[in-house]
């Protein structure tokens, strides 16, 4: 299939959004008729630029409100299509592309649509021009792919056929089998949209809330095997209108668009064997079987503090680098690295960020298989020099331009800790009872959200749950979850479009997108909290009224409550299990700990997040405990 994508997908100038479509290294584009009309220059100029850059037109759209028009609109409207004609000429494209029409002047009919698309045909042949029929699902007569392609096939003409929009066929639920049954050579052009499951009218969903294929809801899989079915080869478009695109970089968001249909069609390989000669076959999504270790980068002086905070929280000194100022501190299955050298990508990034989350490494089946997967998905690999003996663990760009390394016990990674440390922890440790990393959260902005729902998505083995809105006192934060189904690995991906919340200020803070906070499991969360106390450790406090009403509103005893109260814990329950949690007292830069105690419990306490933040904005603006 060869792949495009549609001006109306980015934002900035045309010129702006076809360069950034070159980079993406696509081959066709479609020219939406608004970036040409507001481009200061000739279609001839704009064909030079796309030629140039060894791209394509593919298609000129949309044309409206076409078929049915009773006259005098209807010779107007040939007339406008001889227009478009002459533009498409000069563009050096030969699809015009028509959207069933929203008129209220139009008329029904299926025969009638088809004379006046037959007559367009007509026009089109003499000019070496084809043209594609779209239903939009909110079409005036035609809304259903079934009736556009009914039109296409009652108009006769080699010049006419259709487009399939997967936005406009799935959001009506409309069944799938029909497409199978079109020939393929009647298909002239197939777009591509997902979305979010949302209760809203066809136009405002379309509009403003389409996104990449595995960014949202809808069954793209499915779509893609039916039209599969069909033996389709032809030209396969992203057409998406996003208020979040429109406020992102133009050139991310068509490597967004990019790696998408790269994901998707490696996909579709996977289940049918439909191979690409585009798109050769990935590796595998990776199999994440948790979190490696966790990165900080700081200086001499954030060192020991930092070190400090983890000696309280029950960590030992584990091992010391045998070259660098680095030193890897654990408890459980958790490793802590603290980063402290002056040379190096953890440097940089402590210039910029100050004491932050520099690093993420997870554990994979197949460590080069996962870089050499997200290499083809347009990630950025990273290398940097390593010293004599030193191992070399593959990483890929993450968020913030923080890294995400990869490490295997295929091709013995996992000897990290006795290759590159002399291990310096005693036998006798007890720790705080902290066993594994039971999630991590990322922060960003929040038009960067998709972006990274899609890199995590399109590379490892992981699904995504639905989107939760948690109330911060300053607005509201988009949080939506990732995970292995077994929970071995939990990304939680936070966003706000108020400059107000927490995470918001987070961002500001760290000059950037990044980890805010990471969450560590325990069997006895009373226990631990012990521990932590003994080890100086400050705790979020929680407001009395939180405790008040967990008396209340659970079958918890008094006693129980008590001594939730008393340690400051936070409590939640579903139908299957219990969750118990508490915070640190956020740290210089945003940064906070959380330890998790769960009971066959499968969320993260979502209910109790806005009384978190209550408590940390009150805080960070000077309050004291006694006073919540």
């Amino acid at each position: 299939m060869r792949t495009a994508i549609a001006t109306v997908c980015l934002s900035g100038t045309l010129n702006e959004k076809i360069e950034a479509i070159a980079a993406a290294q696509f081959k066709g584009v479609e020219i939406f008729e608004n970036d040409l009309l507001s481009f200061n220059g000739t279609p001839a100029e704009v064909r030079r630029m796309i030629e140039g850059l060894g791209l394509e037109t593919i298609t000129f759209q949309p044309f409206r409100d076409f078929e049915g028009m009773p006259d005098p609109q209807r010779s107007k409207v040939f007339a406008r299509a001889e227009r478009k004609f002459d533009v498409m000429e000069e563009l050096g494209c030969d699809l015009l592309m028509v959207c069933s029409n929203v008129s209220p002047d139009s008329l029904g009919g299926i025969d009638r649509a088809a004379a006046d698309f037959h007559e367009l045909g007509e026009r089109a042949a003499k000019r070496g021009m084809r043209v594609a029929f779209e239903a939009l699902s909110w079409g005036r007569h035609i809304h259903d792919y079934r009736d556009a392609w009914e039109v296409v096939r009652r108009a006769n003409h080699p010049a006419i056929g259709l487009v399939l929009d997967s936005f406009h066929v799935l959001a009506r639920g409309t069944d799938l089998a029909t497409i199978s049954s079109i020939p393929s050579d009647r298909i002239f052009l197939v777009q591509m949209a997902d979305a979010p499951k949302l209760n809203m009218d066809y136009l405002s969903w379309s509009r403003h809330y389409r996104c990449f294929p595995g960014q949202g809801d809808l069954p793209i899989d499915d779509f893609m095997l039916a039209l599969n079915a069909t033996g389709f080869d032809g030209l396969l478009s992203l057409e998406i209108f996003n208020d979040r695109f429109r406020a992102g970089s133009a050139r991310s968001v068509a490597v967004d668009g990019q790696r998408s249909l790269i994901a998707m069609l490696d996909e579709l390989r996977r289940r049918t064997g439909a191979a690409s000669p585009d798109f050769p076959a990935l590796p595998p999504k990776a199999a994440c079987s948790g979190v490696e270790f966790v990165e900080f980068a700081v200086d001499e002086r954030g060192a020991v503090e930092f070190e400090r905070t983890l000696s309280g929280l029950g960590f030992q000194k584990a091992g010391i680098h045998r070259s660098k100022a680095v030193t890897r501190w654990r408890q459980g299955n958790i490793n802590i690295v603290v980063n402290a050298d002056k040379e190096g990508f953890a440097h940089s990034f402590n210039i910029t960020h100050g004491t932050s989350v520099c690093a993420l490494a997870m554990r994979v089946g197949d460590a080069s298989g996962t870089v050499d997967r997200a290499v083809k998905l347009l990630d950025q690999p990273f290398q940097q020099p390593v010293g004599p003996g030193e191992m070399n663990i593959p990483a890929v760009r993450g968020l913030g331009g923080s890294l995400l390394y990869f490490v295997d016990h295929k091709t013995g990674l996992d000897r990290l800790w006795d290759v590159d440390f002399e291990t310096t922890e005693a036998d006798d440790f007890a720790g705080a009872g902290l066993k594994s990393v039971d999630h991590v959260s990322q922060s960003m902005h929040y038009e960067e959200m998709l972006t990274w729902l899609l890199f995590y998505m399109s590379l490892l083995d992981v699904r995504k749950t639905p989107i939760q809105t948690v109330i911060d006192p300053g607005g509201v934060v988009q949080s939506q979850a990732i995970e292995t189904r077994d929970g071995t690995l939990r990304l939680i991906l936070n966003a706000s479009q108020s400059p107000r919340t927490l995470s918001s200020r987070f961002l500001s803070d760290l000059f950037g997108s990044g980890v805010q906070h990471v969450a560590f499991t325990t069997d006895d969360i009373l226990a631990t909290v012990d521990r932590l106390k003994t080890g100086g450790v400050d705790l979020l406090p929680i407001p009395e009224n939180y405790y008040d009403d967990l008396e209340v509103r659970t079958d918890l005893s008094a006693e129980d409550v008590e001594r939730l109260r008393a340690n400051n814990i936070l409590y939640d329950r579903d139908d299957d299990g219990e969750y118990f949690q508490v915070y640190t007292k956020t740290m210089e830069g945003g940064f906070f700990f959380e330890i998790v105690e769960r009971r066959r419990y499968q969320g993260y306490g979502a209910v109790n997040a806005p009384i978190r933040l209550a408590s940390q904005t009150h805080l960070a603006s000077g309050g004291t405990p006694s006073e919540l």
